[in-house]
């Protein structure tokens, strides 16, 4: 781990971006290869690693983000946590909006959402998973920014520990979207093409969020808080409910927890 932080503190910040949401793509990319071994995956596995999944992205929404966006904010009291509450609001109002309009379709396949739209279902789920990868990129990106700017509460360890841990929840997301595109009879590169290419956004959002940090310095607090509110919205709106419409319920909200205190572990453990 020491060796690969060092390699991230000698390349320039922007750069480092870059390369650690091309590692968060990779471990999607490498939980959609599981369809060329497995026709389905075992519901009560799905549930229990979207939990995962969930528990992971709230962790990080606080030790990685929001909790360092408070300690940077000029300020006491009230004044102090202002940037937080209005970056974390902005965020889960912005996915709200884009939730609203791209035309989607969740991982169960009911109900499209967004704008009415002609587009295959299979398109509409993989523009689902590409929005909430968002804020995932934008995190990473928004932390090595502050690197790049100088910013002392952000530290290049902190970025790289928060890049492990979304790359580590996205290997699940990468199997539940390619496992239900193989059951609709999609062939297995299909399956496989279609999920590894929900997370190609993280490292284009890494890059806009880093560089707009670097030349707006006084955003950074708002920015650390607008992708925590964007994470949590995702969490509250899709990874959750979706784990709750089968019998596994339990199993998910254990994965839930044991997410969290991974993700928690590795930020003040390592970051």
């Amino acid at each position: 781990m020491d060796s690969i932080i060092e390699f991230f503190r000698s390349t320039p910040p922007i750069l480092g971006a870059f390369y650690a949401t091309l590692f968060t793509w990779g471990l999607t990319a490498f939980g959609a290869s599981f369809v060329f071994f497995f026709r389905k995956m075992n519901r009560a596995v799905l549930d229990g690693m979207l939990g995962f999944t969930g528990g992971v992205m709230v962790a990080a929404s606080f030790w990685s983000l929001l909790a360092p966006g408070i300690e940077m904010s000029p300020g006491e009291g009230f004044v102090k946590v202002v940037p937080a509450a209005v970056g974390f609001t902005l965020g889960a109002l912005f996915i709200f909006g884009l939730d609203k309009v791209l035309p989607h379709i969740h991982i169960n396949f009911k109900e499209s959402e967004g704008i009415k739209t002609p587009w295959h279902r299979t398109t509409l789920l993989v523009l689902a998973i590409t929005l909430h990868n968002i804020p995932e990129g934008l995190a990473v990106g928004v932390l090595f920014g502050g690197v790049a700017a100088g910013i002392p509460e952000a530290s290049i360890s902190g970025a790289v520990i928060l890049a492990l841990g979304i790359g580590i929840q996205n290997f699940p997301e990468g199997i539940a979207v390619s496992m239900p595109l193989r059951r609709q009879g999609l062939s297995r590169f299909k399956s496989f093409w279609y999920g590894q290419l929900s997370a190609i956004v993280e490292p284009i959002a890494a890059v806009i969020g880093a560089v707009a940090v670097t030349f707006f310095i006084p955003i950074l607090p708002y920015a650390l808080a607008f992708a925590a509110g964007a994470m949590i919205f995702v969490v509250v709106e899709e990874v959750i409910p979706e784990t709750q419409l089968d019998k596994y319920t339990d199993i998910a909200t254990l994965g839930f927890i044991g997410g969290f205190v991974v993700m928690m572990t590795l930020d003040v453990a390592l970051g």
